[in-house]
């Protein structure tokens, strides 16, 4: 009788913990939904204010840089003041940003409603990190890819949601989304009473678990190459989820919905990529993935520019299922080499995401309007090759002490 209730009580914690995981991935789901309406419907906002790509630029930087500020910061307070019923507040400004946007009469407003959904991207991602990590059960991968998921499937649907909805009803429509909003309140609010009741104690257990063997100058070393690494897979993701319905468009002369589609269909395989990233990081190691995805990643970037039409499909697909693969890799293999500090380190690595991209999609705007959205793609096919730093990294047996 009393196996059979250790049993029970097993099987009960775990379905708990993986509904906790799969509430903050379907919350991630409609965060990045909501925020990619964004950069979605930038083709609607640019002919209709008649911004340059400089402004539209401008408009993701405003976003993906107010996040970046702010969501290392949170993560580092939230480390040793826990705030479990700051998610729900999050994703509030999310849906402010958003109807602000959806009413927005001139370009100011645009940017305001971009900087409020950005503030609500930085609250909502270090701390939902957080509960994924906590939620694992030990298995940090599997977690953190189920977590990201949600934000690339969600970052997948903007542009479809976009096509055929927005594009057809117009700015205003915008405004509907926020009901998504209010359903993420919702479940966050669950989620932060779970988080509330048995956050602390797991925190510390994970805390004290699989301590660091190498020396600070390593660590520092090894966390210098996973930012640049990041550095580098944002600035490429900029350059499709910013400016790639625009290139489909000029090259190959598509209409706008079919653009949106093609976006849908590289943001879609990313987020295959980013299932598929954790589980074999956990198996493998984190350093395998890395390898794996940015580096091998480079043939397929390099042939882009010069594809037609349909192997710019097949490639994209390529590229977003390689490519993405290696974020959840990255983040974990970060907090393991400091542990006892998850939501400082998703902060920076979920911020640096973002205030990369945002920076990077400024830059490509620039170069775009002075040399061409060709160009662009021609520049950014050699990023990969960064992936070479990836020999620095220290192996799982390094960190563990293991000769």
């Amino acid at each position: 009788m009393a196996t059979a209730s250790t049993t029970a009580d097993r099987i009960g914690a775990d379905n708990t913990v993986f509904a906790v995981i799969l509430a903050v991935s379907f919350c991630h789901l409609l965060n990045d939904m909501m925020q990619s309406l964004l950069a979605a419907i930038y083709p609607m906002l640019k002919t209709g204010y008649g911004l340059d790509f400089w402004q539209i630029g401008l408009l993701t930087m405003a976003f993906q840089v107010t996040a970046s500020l702010f969501q290392p910061l949170i993560g580092m307070y939230t480390d040793r003041r826990p705030m479990p019923y700051s998610l729900p507040v999050g994703m509030g400004s999310t849906m402010i940003g958003l109807l602000i946007l959806s009413h927005a009469g001139n370009y100011p407003l645009l940017l305001l409603g971009a900087c409020l959904i950005g503030i609500g991207s930085a609250i909502f991602h270090p701390e939902s990190s957080r509960v994924a990590r906590l939620a694992s059960g030990g298995r940090f991968g599997l977690a953190q890819s189920l977590f990201q998921v949600g934000g690339n499937f969600g970052t997948a649907f903007g542009p479809l949601l976009a096509a055929f909805i927005v594009v057809p009803k117009g700015q205003a429509s915008v405004a509907w989304f926020s009901a998504a909003a209010l359903l993420g309140m919702i479940v966050l609010w669950q989620v932060s009473g779970w988080y509330r009741r048995h956050g602390a104690s797991s925190a510390k257990r994970l805390a004290k678990a699989n301590p660091i063997a190498l020396p600070r100058r390593k660590v520092a070393v090894a966390l210098a190459v996973l930012t640049t690494l990041v550095f580098t897979k944002n600035i490429y993701m900029a350059s499709l989820s910013s400016y790639y319905t625009f290139y489909v468009i000029h090259k190959f002369g598509v209409s706008v919905q079919e653009a949106q589609v093609l976006l849908f269909i590289f943001l879609g395989a990313a987020a295959v990529g980013t299932v598929a990233g954790g589980p074999i990081g956990d198996r493998f190691g984190r350093k395998f993935v890395i390898w794996f995805s940015i580096l091998g990643v480079l043939p397929f970037t390099l042939a882009l520019p010069y594809a037609d039409l349909f192997w710019t499909r097949i490639l994209t697909v390529f590229i977003g299922l390689i490519l993405a693969s290696a974020f959840p890799a990255i983040v974990v293999l970060a907090q393991e080499l400091v542990p006892g500090r998850v939501g400082m380190i998703a902060g920076i690595f979920f911020g640096f995401a973002f205030g990369m991209g945002g920076i990077a999609a400024a830059v490509l705007g620039i170069v775009a309007d002075a040399r061409g959205i060709d160009f662009v793609y021609q520049v950014c096919s050699y990023l990969p090759l960064l992936g070479l730093l990836t020999v620095f990294l220290p192996s799982t047996r390094e960190m563990r002490g293991q000769t």
